[in-house]
Formats: structure tokens, sequence, C-alpha cells
């Protein structure tokens, strides 16, 4: 069977969910070749192989680490060049669209990015895209080369499906460009206890109504209710009432969770370009004509200072 790329994110050793969803979608288009590079990287096997890797190719140089994407690349292409797939699936990150489209120009291939599902039929991969702020869907396929495609997190279920698994050295030779940006510092982020925002399967987010960064207290705490991750629309990140790296929308993070609570966001296209993917959208707004209203599934008119609370209150009864 047909073979395609899987680029592995992990930190340490430890998967993260994007990559299992990529497993399930290469298993569509033929066998799963996970690459995993960096510290941890043979760790990852076990993981890997729970979830349809075939073989898990991997390397571990300091150049990773220490140098800014190119020795990702030169390493996704030392694979590229070894297995011949049929398409390289990558994680649709800021990190992951800048590796695959640096590979998708070695290589002579096309590139599609941010795919939120994926098939095949006799001419090979096509990709599902939510495009102009998500108003259209379209069916796209590469027409030169190997198809190198990024997908967003939560476009597919996590299915396991055992398979062999074999670890494999990967021989990277590092080019010239590969040190021409070095990491001189890290600080790690302090941790909120929630999940990523990208990959979480609920998001609360705020927006003007919420009305100072004081008052996101209790969209935070609806959240924490759930087990979410918090957004802001950008009109409550420009406000400065909640960081930047929070942000839904167009300028912002692109999410898709199963639920997406918006409270206070009247629903602009800026916004709705980052969430409209969400499979169940709920909106708290006291403006019954706020254009978020339109794309919802439940909506709930009414002051969110009322309405959330109670909201937080009686998600924490249900539970127990």
């Amino acid at each position: 069977m047909a073979e395609v790329l899987v680029y592995v994110d992990h930190v340490d050793g430890a998967v993260r969910k994007p990559t299992l969803e990529l497993l399930t979608l290469a298993r569509r288009l033929g066998d799963p070749v996970a690459v995993a590079l960096g510290a941890g990287a043979a760790d990852t096997a076990a993981k890997l192989a729970e979830h349809g890797a075939v073989k898990v190719l991997t390397a571990d140089a300091p150049e990773f680490a220490d140098y800014l994407v190119v020795p990702k690349v030169d390493a996704l292409q030392a694979a590229y060049e070894s297995v011949s797939p049929v398409a390289v699936l990558v994680p649709s990150s800021a990190e992951g669209k800048e590796i695959a489209a640096r590979l998708a120009v070695r290589i002579g291939s096309g590139l599609i990015t941010d795919a939120i599902d994926l098939t095949a039929d006799d001419k090979g991969p096509v990709a599902t895209q939510s495009v102009f702020a998500a108003a259209y869907t379209t069916n796209s396929r590469v027409t030169k080369g190997t198809p190198v495609i990024t997908v967003k997190p939560n476009a597919a279920p996590v299915e396991p499906a055992a398979a062999a698994g074999t670890v494999e050295a990967l021989s990277v030779p590092f080019g010239e460009a590969a040190t021409g940006t070095k990491v001189v510092g890290r600080t790690p982020r302090e941790s909120t206890g929630r999940p990523e925002l990208t990959e979480a399967a609920i998001v609360v987010s705020g927006g003007r109504g919420v009305n100072g960064a004081e008052n996101f207290a209790i969209i935070e705490a609806l959240a924490d209710s759930l087990g979410a991750a918090v957004g802001a629309s950008r009109a409550a990140v420009d406000a400065g009432w909640y960081p930047h790296s929070n942000q839904v929308g167009q300028t912002g993070k692109s999410v898709s969770p199963q639920l997406y609570i918006a409270s206070g966001i009247s629903g602009a296209i800026q916004h709705r370009a980052g969430m409209q993917t969400s499979k169940t959208i709920v909106a708290i707004n006291k403006d019954a004509e706020a254009p978020i209203f339109d794309l919802v599934d439940y909506g709930v008119v009414g002051d969110l200072f009322q309405v959330v609370p109670q909201l937080t209150e009686a998600i924490k009864a249900r539970k127990g």
C-alpha cells in the first residue's frame, strides 16, 4: 500500500493530539509513516503505533533545538526522499505551515493549508477547506508533485488502530541554511492549567460585552467548569483585557472545537473567520440583532453578567 508521511508534533516524546488526528486521516490515503524529530523522538513510537503508524522515522540532533524551522525541513525532505510518499501531512500550526511551505518549494509540489477534512479518489488526495472567512467550503487537489497538506486541529476524531510502529533512524544531511537563525533564549510560558486554545474540545470566548479585564474572571470560571480553553475577540484583546495569544479570529487563532461559547461577542466577520467551523456554537448577547446569532446553533438573548454565572453554577451542580 502507498505510504503517507506524517510530521509528528510532540514535546519531549509526548505526542500532541493534532498528530493523532493526522494519523487517522492518513489511513484514508495509505499507510502512515511518522517522522519524529528532536529530544524524545524515539519515545513517541508506542503512541504512534497505537494510532496506525506502520513505521516511525526518528532523528535527534542539536540543530532541531538550537535553530529555527530549517533543520526540520531538512529532515522532512530526507524522509520524503527515503519514502516517496503519496502525500505529506503536517499539523496546521504556525510552525507547521512554514515547514510545509518550505518543503513544497523544495520538492516542487503543490501546497494546501488549513484543510478540515481529507478523502481520496483514483486521482489522489482531496482536501476540504473552509475559505473566505468560512463563507464557502471547497474541495481541492494538488495538480503537481506530491501533495503537501496542513490540517487544522480538531478536523478529525482520534481513532486508534494498532500498527507495527517499527522505529528506524533517519539520516539527515543539514544544509548551509539550517544554522541561519539561532535560538538565543527561551522563556517558559506560564501554565494556566487549561487546554491549548487551538486543540481544545471546548472554547469559551469573551468579547467587547465583557467590558473590562477584571470581568474576564466570569468567562474563565465558565471555561474551568467545562474543562475548556479561554478565547477572546479582537476588540477585547485590543483593549488590553486579555492576552493576544488568546485571540480568536482572522488575525488571531483559528479554532474548530466541538463546542464554542461566545459571550458578549457581536460576531464581526473578523471573529467569525476564526471559529465558524466549530461543531456546535452557542452565543450569549443582550443584542438580539447581533450578527453572531446568524450562525449559532443555540442563542441566548440576555445579559452575560447574569447568564454566564448561572450557567457556570448549573454546570457545577450537574457535575456534583
